[in-house]
């Protein structure tokens, strides 16, 4: 990547960040201000955007339980909302047309079918990048989303195979033979250690994936997402995805930029591009809707519609293709894109405040959620816990595990990640699902008995929404929160934290206590 990209990306990026926006955004504006100066997408760029995409993929498989897309809520939800959208996409487009729009009026009912199905999709860029700064990817709207944003790249996939002609190899059948040496894969984590082997060999499976599928005529990007897929039950598979988290990151910036390199807009253009995007909205009711007629909770929906009201950057690969093979006018690449950077503002922004949102109108969205909620969505009990730890992570489980030793019982451990949950309860230890952030959740277990929180979470912006979730519920108890900055420590006491644990400062001076203990007994012995 050129220096002059890297610059005006680092620009715009930290402008938006003080603007308390998503540095996201900023890309995408940097790669409009590229072009506006002539500058133009290269090969280079497009590489490295490319690889961002193939290396996200790979790192959502690394978190995908295959399981979570054979569950009704999820494929059916998925085909309806797509079938759904399209019907009244085209329908709002064939309008469009008779009143004489620039750009519908010369469309007919199969080119306007066409173009909703490209905005039929969510960014899996935007919602994984957003679920992943607010610490959200495995809670159950995190998951449900990226459920569905794997079943719209299936449909991506199949529409790429019958629109483009190209049909898989036979050799294609052979790719279930990677079922059976898993283990290899997974021998291969357990011997690259902690590191700089075990990043390089997450990006060997991520493209060696790719490769493979290209090689037998399916789609490279359903290749890096099966691998990670693959793999995603090792004990390694959550320390390789953190470990590629900052690679992935880095190379996003360019698929962003090349955003908005694909064309510069007019202001007709623009326009048209701003009349789609204020759209989005029936996109969110139709996943709401959706999702509650599906039993999911009111909550659950109304997060997981929000994050994924958005347009996709898979639309415009399948606007490319229609292009390439005469179905769809240029102008709609251009469109699109803007639609997308658009869309992409709107949910960073909107998302911000979700939980603050559902608080306000939860009475209201809640009428709409079904008396028998789904299995997932039944509330715990915390009979007899007297320590609540939340969040299940390397220093919660740490605290979790040191007082469940002390007290013998009524310390219990809670987090949204079930597989982090059913790894203590085969342990013998008290551990309950749950999302800290749901104020549905407080409001639904009786926490009269506890004590103390424990709040082990790596955000400072969760740990403060659940302070005020719990204080929101009339909770009478003492909270306790880690923070990793010195920052990070006073806006936690005022948002009612009773004790902030500085990460860092706290456990060097906790090494450093045990360490002259241990130099105290030798004294002793002497």
């Amino acid at each position: 990547m050129e220096y002059i990209y890297l610059l005006i990306a680092f620009l715009f990026g930290f402008g938006f960040k003080l603007l308390n926006l998503p540095p996201l955004i900023g890309y995408l504006v940097a790669g409009f201000i590229l072009n506006a100066w002539g500058i133009e997408n290269n090969e280079n760029l497009q590489y490295i955007a490319n690889l961002g995409i193939t290396i996200m993929l790979f790192t959502i498989g690394l978190k995908l339980n295959i399981q979570d897309l054979l569950k009704r809520e999820i494929w059916l939800s998925s085909i309806l909302h797509t079938s759904i959208w399209i019907g009244l996409i085209s329908g709002i487009f064939m309008f469009f047309s008779v009143l004489g729009l620039p750009y519908f009026l010369d469309i007919d009912l199969v080119t306007a079918i066409l173009i909703g199905f490209a905005f039929s999709f969510s960014s899996t860029v935007c919602v994984v990048k957003i679920l992943e700064e607010s610490g959200e990817s495995r809670t159950r709207h995190g998951k449900v989303a990226i459920g569905i944003l794997v079943m719209q790249d299936i449909f991506a996939v199949l529409f790429l195979v019958f629109a483009t002609g190209k049909v898989p190899s036979p050799w294609a059948l052979s790719l279930f033979l990677l079922i059976p040496i898993v283990p290899i894969f997974h021998r291969l984590l357990n011997q690259s250690g902690h590191g700089e082997l075990l990043p390089l060999s997450g990006f060997i499976l991520a493209l060696g994936g790719y490769q493979l599928f290209e090689l037998v005529g399916v789609k490279g990007d359903l290749g890096a997402l099966i691998f990670g897929i693959l793999i995603a039950g090792h004990s390694k598979a959550n320390e390789l995805s953190k470990s590629l988290l900052a690679f992935k990151d880095l190379f996003l910036i360019g698929f962003f930029l090349t955003i908005g390199l694909t064309a510069l807009p007019t202001f007709e253009i623009t326009g048209i591009a701003l009349l789609i995007t204020l759209l989005i909205p029936i996109k969110f009711f139709l996943f709401f809707k959706l999702l509650t007629q599906f039993k999911m909770r009111a909550r659950t929906s109304f997060l997981s519609g929000l994050i994924m009201s958005n347009y996709s950057e898979f639309g415009l690969i399948v606007a490319a293709v229609a292009v390439s093979i005469g179905m769809l006018d240029e102008v709609w690449l251009v469109i699109l894109a803007l639609s997308v950077s658009f869309s992409f503002v709107f949910t960073s922004s909107i998302y911000k405040n979700s939980h603050k949102q559902y608080t306000k109108q939860k009475e209201r969205l809640k009428k709409h959620q079904s008396l028998a909620p789904l299995k997932e969505d039944i509330y715990p009990t915390m009979d007899g816990t007297k320590v609540l730890v939340i969040g299940m992570g390397r220093v919660g489980r740490g605290a979790f595990t040191a007082l469940s030793k002390q007290m013998e019982k009524g310390v219990t451990g809670m987090d949204a990640d079930i597989e982090k949950i059913n790894s203590l309860r085969e342990q013998n230890y008290e551990a309950i699902m749950g999302d800290g952030e749901n104020i549905d959740l407080w409001e639904n277990v009786d926490f009269s008995d506890i004590e103390l929180v424990l709040l082990a979470l790596p955000s400072v912006e969760d740990s403060s929404n659940i302070t005020n979730q719990l204080r929101s519920a009339s909770y009478k108890g003492k909270i306790a929160a880690i923070a990793r900055y010195e920052d990070e420590v006073q806006p936690l006491l005022d948002v009612g934290v009773d004790k902030v644990f500085n990460f860092f400062t706290e456990a060097g001076l906790g090494f450093a206590e045990e360490s002259f203990e241990l130099l105290n007994k030798d004294s002793k012995s002497a």
